[in-house]
């Protein structure tokens, strides 16, 4: 039996990808193995979200190659699609795969053995691409499944190069999402977690819409739970809102993608809202939900960020108070419209600002979490852990609290309902039972 080892880098769609295509080689008959160890094919889905993940890609292609001169390397996904001219000339990579060919992965491994170096590559922006359907039944995670339900980008923010890798908008049939998510139910998946290259955009091609889908998902039986991937903070109407809060599976845990707490910065970014309809979309789902986990992204540094316009940010998040935010320093990426933009701000000064929002970061996140002691709370259980020589189980309020709670016996997968007593460890919060 050959030997197959896996590896993923970049956001939870290549993760998706990367366990879909585990499955795929597992039905052809490949053992899996830790990437660690010595395989005949090592599969490396790559990332090209910045310099340093296309890096970090081109380093575990040549690790690969490292760990068996002798196996057949093949480089997926973003890096190779936006790169395809530097991977071909990689001597470490056998088998190149684009994005929307990933389903082709046992062929093309076919074809290299009768003697052949493949390249399947197609020009995402200019061909008219279908949904590339791949599916899952169960997920490296015991509790928690995440399901690509839309691929693409059609907003051209002026700093990604998203839409050049990834291609046009493109969704997935609801008929075979549901048929995957009953899948993931009948196996003992009790949340799943819909996510896409630009979320908020599924449906936009086909005439469905977000909203819709999440409806339909929430009537399938024995999923419990329901989490959205990034959205775009446009969707967030009133009606969308509304219809949610009726949802009881629904986790009040959003994700609104930010950038910049400042007007000018969102517009040389192309971001099509401004710092007023963001805030509009806060209010209305605190309106609708009780303490919802809002969580963002920003990016410090962008092209000409001025220090009074890092500071309107500052000021805004604080205002906005969110639970999570990931702060990035912005990274030139060839080939967009902000990297030959004039005023690019010194690292040292990236740096600086990285390190004044990640410092708020902590302080609302902190914040967010103490407001749960003494309420009770349920929470999904998903692993064990050691702590001060006890055993508790780990897992996540529907807003995305991690708590521990100490047990016996084996908890993975169950919910459990008690009050939070006191932090723990980290932001890890013991909780008690009711």
């Amino acid at each position: 039996m050959k030997k197959a080892a896996l590896h993923n880098l970049g956001c939870k769609v290549n993760a998706y990808e990367t366990e879909a295509m585990q499955h795929i080689l597992e039905t052809a008959g490949y053992e899996i193995v830790p990437f660690t160890e010595k395989a005949d094919v090592y599969v490396i889905n790559t990332c090209s979200v910045t310099n340093i993940a296309d890096r970090k890609s081109r380093q575990m292609l040549h690790k690969a190659k490292k760990n068996n001169p002798d196996a057949v390397v093949v480089a997926a996904g973003c890096y190779v699609q936006t790169k395809e001219a530097e991977a071909a000339l990689d001597e470490s990579i056998d088998i190149i795969i684009g994005n929307n060919k990933k389903h082709e992965l046992v062929e093309l491994l076919e074809k290299f053995e009768a003697g052949k170096r493949q390249n399947s590559i197609v020009d995402i922006n200019h061909e008219k691409q279908e949904y590339e359907e791949l599916y899952l039944e169960s997920t490296a995670e015991h509790t928690r499944a995440f399901l690509k339900v839309q691929d693409g980008c059609n907003q051209f923010c002026s700093y990604c190069i998203i839409p050049f890798a990834r291609g046009r908008v493109r969704s997935r049939r609801a008929e075979d999402v549901l048929e995957e998510v009953r899948r993931l139910a009948e196996h003992g998946y009790q949340e799943v977690v819909l996510t896409g290259i630009h979320l908020s955009s599924y449906g936009v091609d086909t005439g469905d819409s977000l909203l819709h889908l999440i409806e339909l998902v929430h009537e399938v039986e024995g999923i419990k739970r329901i989490r959205l991937g990034s959205l775009e903070p446009r969707i967030v109407t009133e009606d969308f809102v509304k219809r949610l809060s009726r949802l009881e599976k629904i986790c009040p845990h959003f994700h609104l993608s930010l950038q910049s707490g400042c007007d000018t910065v969102l517009a040389r970014m192309n971001r099509r809202y401004d710092t007023a309809e963001y805030e509009a979309g806060c209010q209305l789902l605190r309106k609708y939900f009780s303490h919802p986990a809002i969580t963002t992204d920003v990016i410090v540094g962008f092209p000409g960020e001025t220090e009074e316009e890092f500071q309107m940010t500052r000021e805004y998040l604080e205002r906005i108070h969110f639970y999570e935010m990931h702060i990035f320093k912005y990274s030139k990426r060839e080939g967009t419209k902000a990297a030959a933009m004039k005023n690019q701000v010194p690292e040292p000064e990236k740096n600086r600002r990285s390190a004044i929002l990640l410092d708020l970061e902590k302080k609302m996140s902190e914040e967010f979490r103490n407001a749960y002691l003494g309420k009770t709370v349920t929470a999904l259980l998903e692993e064990k852990m050691e702590f001060e020589g006890k055993t508790y189980f780990t897992g996540y309020t529907k807003e995305y609290v991690k708590v521990a709670f100490e047990a016996g016996g084996d908890l993975t997968n169950q919910f459990v309902t008690g009050k939070i007593s006191e932090q723990l460890t980290g932001d890890i919060y013991l909780m008690v039972e009711f």
